[in-house]
């Protein structure tokens, strides 16, 4: 991501992401897409298939999955419907979800990969059918037509730089654990790529990881695997990719009878994560607002469905490995920390003080002025 783009998201505060990405115009202000042979004119009545990679991780069933089905139905006057299906982590079946969608016709997909790279046959044969194609999340490799994510290496900056801060000197006395993602995802290596560029020189990696399949068990044997190597009182700090690994992460390191736990980074403000920052386990999280992405894949899907452009929703492009000069939206990011939960996952409707706040987390919660 250059250097232009990384500033714009940083200078974003929480409080004014919505404002600004709503403006992004409706789907049928929109004037064009990038297909070379551009869907003939439809109504309202759209069948978008949505593809998504897993439910593992909490956001995709309770976030995504009912955002982009609303704004469809908001954006097609309630005419439009989704045909849903999750991959549960395997790129095998999700290519097959995918042909399956294809041969039924569908008018437009959604795709968040499982692997950016074994989905590029089945986004290929969606054109060849005429059908429009929108990457979610992750930026899918084929012809797609436009894609919409957060600033991911940006991501990686903010946590890395957050993790030295909470150190402090201590980043001098030790050694650090990076815990990245999957090695399949794309986002993963700009998570990295963004983490390793505020680490490098300031710290010394002892250990680092590619996760398999972002799972919480691998973190947590990755964990217990540096924890033998380094040795439990030199980690000074854990750079964990996301919240899932960070709970895997910090079962190990308590498993280790490590009772002053060196802060550990996280992303996706899952509620188990922001539990654990209340309770001092987990030092941060990334707060991606998964309503402004959902919001703008639906006005993507809708457009070009329509056979519009994109020129007043997509204001920049990007390049994959495959494609270039893609339309793109990037949602900026924000450090979520035991002092601005108020302001970003409860502000945003994300979570109630009541669901943060159960009783095991009652008196943490008074303690952050969460009440």
């Amino acid at each position: 991501m250059n250097t232009r783009m990384r500033r714009a998201a940083v200078a974003v505060a929480a409080t004014t992401m919505a404002v600004t990405l709503a403006a992004c115009g409706s789907a049928k202000e929109s004037s064009g897409d990038k297909s070379d042979e551009p869907s003939s004119k439809k109504g309202d009545a759209l069948n978008i298939g949505l593809l998504l990679p897993e439910n593992q991780t909490a956001r995709y069933e309770k976030f995504d999955k009912p955002l982009i089905e609303k704004h469809v139905k908001d954006l097609t006057n309630g005419k439009g419907k989704i045909t849903y299906a999750n991959a549960k982590q395997d790129a095998n079946t999700q290519n097959q979800q995918a042909d399956t969608m294809i041969t039924n016709k569908v008018d437009v997909l959604i795709v968040d990969a499982v692997d950016s790279k074994a989905i590029a046959g089945s986004v290929k044969k969606a054109k060849e059918a005429g059908i429009p194609v929108v990457a979610y999340d992750r930026l899918a490799e084929g012809p797609i037509d436009s894609y919409t994510s957060f600033d991911n290496e940006e991501v990686g900056h903010v946590q890395g730089k957050a993790l030295l801060e909470e150190m402090g000197d201590k980043a001098k006395d030790g050694e650090i654990v990076m815990m990245n993602g999957a090695i399949t995802d794309p986002n993963a290596k700009l998570f990295k790529k963004g983490a390793e560029a505020e680490l490098k020189g300031k710290v010394k990696v002892g250990k680092s990881y590619d996760t398999k399949e972002w799972k919480p068990e691998n973190a947590n044997a990755n964990m217990e695997g540096a924890i033998s190597a380094i040795g439990k009182d030199k980690i000074v700090g854990v750079y964990s990719a996301n919240d899932g690994m960070a709970g895997g992460i910090i079962t190990a390191l308590k498993a280790a009878g490590i009772s002053k736990l060196p802060p550990v980074t996280g992303q996706d403000a899952e509620l188990a994560g922001v539990q654990r920052i209340v309770a001092g386990e987990q030092f941060m999280s990334v707060y991606k607002s998964y309503p402004q992405e959902a919001e703008i894949a639906a006005k993507m899907a809708v457009a070009l469905g329509k056979g519009e452009k994109l020129d007043s929703i997509a204001k920049t492009t990007v390049d994959s490995p495959t494609a270039k000069d893609v339309p793109t939206v990037l949602v900026p990011v924000v450090s979520l920390t035991d002092k601005n939960i108020k302001e970003t996952v409860i502000k945003d409707g994300i979570y109630s003080v009541d669901e943060i706040c159960t009783a095991k987390y009652k008196a943490d919660c008074g303690k952050v002025g969460l009440k």
